[in-house]
């Protein structure tokens, strides 16, 4: 049958698809914490899944900033249903107070989470394609009833029944350029610019030891950065940022409600004020000049001003955003400024929300058009840089109750956020003294809380001031 500009859409032959939508798995992308913690919810639910790593290990994306420690204790940074799952085992939770690095999060928690899983976690699985059987993002008659399809980068295909995509963001950095565009002349000089978290006083270190080094960026990537440089005798060290002032950087110091990200603000404050990190306000990256082993990096202002620094190597630790071509054949609903779902955005909006002004929020919020299909975790924020870890655990959580048609527990969606200023820095001053300053990524990623305020879906609560 044909319409005015070519076929309509047809409903399937029987028997033409593999399998009914509803005897297939719901496929989970990504081995990280949240993928992890909806495998675990799907499979405390008696749901199939199969979790799909690009990566060669669990945890791929945290292995790359394995040497950073996170700002919460070990007690904030395991899922609920992981928990459960892991301790029927056998398996002990490290030490509760222990604020974990990222590679200890990989080998006490997701390694053996994944291990449990078994086969149903497959690494070098690399997704490059959303759609569903026999029909383009175009076609509507019987699309709900059709099965995804998932399209592999060695060629393979599976089908699911729902798709859960936890693969974050950090594979997909944000530029240096200052207006959301590459700075001109970025790309000729990509060998000089490494991107946030490298390993500064371990395998990066030659890079970095007697160099000039500008490190572009106002959070607590850039922060963590600084401080492994100033550790570095002989290395000079700028830090440029757009805004006038580094207040909203060094953030909440004593007050802070994580004692270790507190922390962190303060002593870079500290090295600012003595000359030991040279501070460049106003400095949006305009372009990029490469010139033999150094480069030259300048600002121009919205009013014109320029300025410029030239180093030997730069850090740009300028944020991430999500990459969502593999889903360009779903109908996907996303808000035209942060790239998050619709529903979403005006909750997690970084102009009007710090971490602890976001409302709990779970499936209902994001889903979109294409049913079946939830973005989650780091991706789901889209580019709103207030996402925290113990949000993605409740919208695994949330997402795997709405798969299991159990949406009374998917919309009673609750969160626990810190309160500012109501606990002791002891924790992280104590364990400084054995293992160092505790750091963490930008964003918030594994910033969950210290001391905690419930916050049910009809109340929000402050967490950052």
């Amino acid at each position: 049958m044909s319409g005015c500009c070519g076929p309509t859409a047809v409903e399937p032959e029987p028997g033409t698809q593999a399998a009914r939508p509803a005897d297939l798995p719901v496929v989970v992308i990504g081995a990280g914490p949240v993928g992890l913690a909806a495998a675990a919810h799907l499979a405390e639910r008696g749901l199939g899944f199969v979790v799909l790593e690009a990566g060669d290990q669990a945890g791929a994306s945290v292995a790359r900033w394995g040497h950073v420690r996170v700002f919460s204790p070990w007690k904030y940074d395991i899922d609920a249903a992981a928990r459960r799952l892991l301790e029927a085992t056998g398996w002990t939770a490290p030490d509760p107070e222990w604020l974990p690095t990222g590679a200890e999060l990989i080998e006490d928690y997701l390694a053996p989470l994944a291990g449990l899983f078994g086969d149903k976690v497959r690494f070098g699985a690399k997704v490059t394609a959303i759609s569903r059987v026999g029909y383009d993002r175009v076609r509507t008659n019987g699309r709900d009833q059709a099965p995804f399809l998932i399209r592999l980068a060695d060629g393979g295909e599976l089908h699911a029944r729902a798709v859960i995509d936890a693969s974050g963001t950090y594979t997909t950095p944000n530029v240096l350029g200052a207006s959301g565009l590459p700075a001109h002349g970025e790309g000729e000089a990509a060998d000089l610019i490494d991107h946030a978290l490298p390993d500064v006083l371990g395998a990066d270190r030659d890079r970095y030891a007697g160099k000039h080094v500008l490190v572009v960026g106002a959070g607590h990537s850039a922060a963590t950065t600084l401080l492994a440089l100033a550790q570095l005798d002989g290395t000079t060290i700028t830090w440029a940022i757009r805004a006038g002032s580094a207040s909203r950087a060094y953030g909440g110091g004593d007050a802070d409600a994580l004692p270790a990200r507190g922390a962190l603000g303060t002593r870079l404050h500290a090295h600012v004020e003595s000359g030991r990190i040279r501070l460049v306000t106003g400095f949006f990256t305009h372009a990029v000049e490469r010139h033999g082993e150094r480069v030259r990096v300048i600002s121009r202002a919205p009013s014109g001003a320029e300025q410029a620094v030239t180093a030997d190597r730069v850090v740009a630790a300028t944020g991430y955003r999500p990459d969502h071509s593999i889903a360009g054949e779903l109908r996907l609903d996303l808000d035209p400024v942060l790239g998050s779902t619709r529903a979403l955005a005006p909750l997690i909006d970084p102009n009007a929300h710090s971490c602890g002004t976001v409302p709990p929020h779970g499936a209902a919020e994001l889903a979109h058009p294409e049913d079946g299909y939830y973005a989650i975790g780091v991706k789901s924020y889209g580019r709103a840089p207030t996402f925290l870890l113990a949000t993605g655990y409740e919208q695994a959580r949330s997402v795997a109750a709405a798969l299991a048609g159990d949406w009374e527990a998917a919309r009673d969606v609750r969160l626990e956020l810190p309160e500012t200023g109501v606990c002791s820095s002891s924790l992280a001053e104590a364990q400084e003294q054995r293992v160092g300053l505790a750091t963490g990524i930008g964003g918030g990623l594994l910033s969950t809380p210290l001391p905690l305020a419930d916050v049910s879906a009809s109340r929000a609560g402050g967490c950052c001031g």
